[in-house]
């Protein structure tokens, strides 16, 4: 009888100290791949990547930068986005879908700035997560990416695939995932950690067919593939 070609097995999951270790490799490894890593929407402050941030739920940033240069060359700003026509608006980012909802939220948002805000975007977590369409993670991406402040991790789908991955985290509760996720890494790396795992999960660790052969992370991920 042929013999039993032999079963791979998966690397254990890091515990503890190796944990916060296995993370600092992770973080290393990937600085030196993705260099250049950094916030995939278009933007030129604090209002407009507020907006696209807004507008890039369930839409890819590609979709999202197609769309908002028309929209900020009609609303500017907050005050002339919280006087907008709804169906304008509508028309404006129908292309990134949910543009009904998406459009009430935008003109929410500004409003809220205007009212609240002098029209200026609060760099502050708890003013943010007040604005209409404004969650825990469009916060994160605003503090850190218009105004440098490393409050959060910025948690999405590639981030929540990519940890689970490389055993950083388990389960898809963005919420606990970045809470678990912030004390392995240092705060001043907060945002980029977002980035990296974003590039990383487009351009290797795919959700359906991770490219584990060219992962520069394969020796050391437990769900890798080779």
């Amino acid at each position: 009888m042929p013999a039993k070609k032999a079963l791979s097995r998966k690397r254990a999951r890091p515990r503890g100290a190796a944990l916060k270790a296995h993370a600092r490799t992770i973080l290393d490894r990937l600085l030196e791949a993705y260099p250049d890593a950094h916030c995939a929407l278009d933007f030129s402050n604090a209002f407009e990547l507020l907006g696209a941030t807004i507008l890039s739920a369930q839409c890819t940033d590609k979709r999202v930068n197609l769309v908002t240069p028309a929209l900020f060359a009609r609303y500017p700003d907050a005050a002339a986005l919280a006087d907008a026509d709804q169906a304008d608006v509508e028309d404006l980012i129908r292309t990134t879908g949910f543009f009904r909802n998406k459009a009430k939220s935008l003109i929410g948002m500004a409003a809220g700035l205007v009212n609240h805000h002098g029209g200026n975007v609060p760099a502050d977590m708890q003013a943010l997560v007040r604005l209409p369409g404004v969650g825990r993670k469009t916060a994160n991406v605003i503090l850190g990416n218009a105004f440098g402040r490393n409050d959060g991790i910025v948690v999405d789908t590639h981030v929540t695939r990519v940890s689970n991955r490389l055993g950083l985290v388990t389960g898809t509760d963005a919420v606990k995932i970045e809470q678990v996720l912030i004390p392995l890494f240092p705060q001043e790396r907060w945002t980029i950690i977002s980035h990296l795992f974003i590039e990383h999960g487009r351009q290797v660790c795919h959700a359906r067919t991770p490219r584990c052969g060219e992962c520069v992370l394969a020796d050391i991920c437990p769900s890798a593939l080779v």
